[in-house]
């Protein structure tokens, strides 16, 4: 694998997602930024964040892939998130007052931060969260393991998070998707012509009288106007899967909009 862009900085999760897939990272500040180096070829692959088991998708993430770049989903990773209280080593939880990290990380650990009784401080990552409590004996981070040891703080309460199911799933971004393994998924997109009676049934219906399972469905504005909204569906086979063809022709002659986001294997497959 050459070089592998990710949503940065170092100490993140979605490092430890990309780290993964090979070890000659590259960081990048936002998801526009990830996805641009692989169309201009800065870098072979992308790996950003597309949902959380918690808070949802990743709406940036979606919308970049349907409005704007003409990138294939190639691989996902889903990883356990374990979320940590960092402080420096001589100071102790009862000194603190502020906590800082992530909107997503405030918002998964909300129930262990009201019990501190402490302010919250929104930053733009957990990696820079914690580069900010650094020297701060006042203030902590929740962050990773990670973020601890470059940073030089302690952790002094681990599994944080309000679920201990808590995982999200990253992406591997590519120009191309994977090759057919026999156990695949497909992410597709598409939007109805016509807001009329069983529109999305009539679609959704033909996957359930043709046996294909649907792993996740679900739907966003369409950003053009108010009530339009386009459909987001992952369902088992990869494309090339002669009734995944049959049934995607079929979906075409039907809808206003669709777009295969990509086929790549089920997590956990090579």
């Amino acid at each position: 694998m050459g070089k592998i862009g990710f949503l940065g900085p170092v100490g993140t999760f979605t490092e430890e997602a990309a780290a993964l897939v090979g070890n000659n990272l590259v960081a990048f500040d936002t998801i526009l930024q990830v996805l641009d180096a692989v169309e201009e070829n800065e870098v072979d692959v992308g790996v950003v964040p597309i949902e959380n088991s918690i808070e949802g998708p990743v709406g940036i993430t979606l919308d970049l892939l349907v409005h704007d770049y003409d990138l294939k989903i190639k691989r996902e990773i889903i990883i356990s998130i374990s979320h940590n209280l960092l402080i420096n080593p001589k100071t102790n939880i009862n000194n603190i007052k502020l906590v800082n990290s992530h909107m997503q990380a405030l918002s998964q650990c909300r129930n262990f931060i009201e019990s501190l009784n402490v302010v919250v401080n929104a930053t733009p990552s957990t990696s820079a969260a914690a580069e900010m409590v650094k020297g701060n004996n006042n203030s902590a981070a929740i962050g990773t393991k990670r973020a601890a040891e470059i940073y030089g703080l302690k952790i002094v309460e681990t599994d944080i998070q309000d679920y201990k199911n808590n995982v999200t799933r990253f992406v591997v971004i590519s120009k191309k998707d994977h090759r057919q393994t026999g156990n695949d998924k497909t992410s597709i997109v598409f939007s109805i012509v016509e807001d009329k009676p069983g529109g999305l049934y009539e679609i959704l219906g033909l996957f359930a009288d043709n046996n294909i399972n649907l792993t996740k469905i679900e739907s966003r504005p369409s950003k053009e106007k108010l009530g339009n909204y386009i459909f987001f569906v992952d369902l088992e086979g990869h494309r090339t899967d002669e009734l995944i063809r049959y049934i995607l022709n079929i979906i075409r002659s039907k809808v206003g909009y669709i777009k295969v986001l990509g086929s790549y294997p089920k997590e956990g497959e090579d």
